[in-house]
């Protein structure tokens, strides 16, 4: 195969040189990946802890951006904003679950 005929493949991101994969397909596959993954992973706390840092760390810098407050006085302003950013979330998740139900509807 040469260069032009490896051009005029269609590209399906690595799901194996598979062309015509739905989305569907791709969906499920990578949630069996997923859960496999997750399957092999005896320290899930080490596995998700970078992440976790740095999703608290965001709320230090969003109430101290330039590093001024003292580290509890940061600490606990940033437990407030975490604790705000929830609570929207929640009441986010709750009007798209009235929402859903409205449409759902007769």
């Amino acid at each position: 195969m040469n260069v032009s005929d490896r051009e005029k493949k269609p590209q399906t991101g690595g799901c194996g040189g598979e062309t015509g994969i739905t989305p569907q397909q791709r969906r499920r596959r990578a949630r069996i990946a997923a859960h496999a993954s997750w399957a092999n992973t005896s320290d899930r706390t080490a596995r998700t802890s970078s992440g976790t840092k740095a999703f608290l760390e965001r709320f230090e810098r969003q109430v101290d951006p330039d590093g001024a407050l003292p580290d509890e006085v940061r600490a606990a302003m940033a437990k407030h904003a975490r604790t705000a950013y929830m609570l929207q979330l929640a009441e986010r998740s709750a009007a798209a679950r009235r929402h859903r139900a409205r449409s759902q509807d007769p």
